[in-house]
């Protein structure tokens, strides 16, 4: 099984769309056989879940994520875990041991407090929070 997840300094990022990286665990027999950090190379929100589709990964855990990146997973067949913070191996541990606390109904809200035409990429807004529904 492989299990990737947003990733930055070894904690788990917490916007899915603007992660610049994903560590991607390989799980074998209920053990981690082996991790490799992938980076994005700047693909946004819809590009992720292919992308992640290509790898081969089955579960991705993060922080925020938007509806639309929830859908486009859930077409691609990938299993999601968000609202989940803190130190990614750790969280891929207790999801190998059963033990993962995550938000299964998380949104990122950022979106709703722009104007038409304008996104959070363009200004590096930094004051949008995530959030469960």
């Amino acid at each position: 099984m492989k299990i990737a997840v947003t990733y930055e300094n070894g904690q788990i990022f917490q916007h899915f769309g603007h992660t610049q990286s994903f560590k991607i665990y390989e799980v074998e027999n209920q053990q981690i056989v082996s991790s490799e950090v992938v980076d994005t190379n700047g693909s946004g929100h819809g590009a992720l879940a292919g992308m992640l589709q290509l790898l081969g990964v089955e579960v991705l855990i993060c922080g925020g994520i938007g509806g639309g990146a929830q859908m486009a997973l859930a077409e691609s067949g990938i299993r999601l875990y968000g609202g989940v913070s803190g130190n990614a191996d750790v969280a891929v541990a207790d999801f190998i041991a059963g033990a993962l606390v995550f938000n299964p109904n998380v949104k990122c809200n950022h979106h709703e407090h722009h104007g038409e035409g304008h996104t959070c990429g363009n200004h590096g807004c930094g004051d949008h929070g995530c959030h469960e529904s």
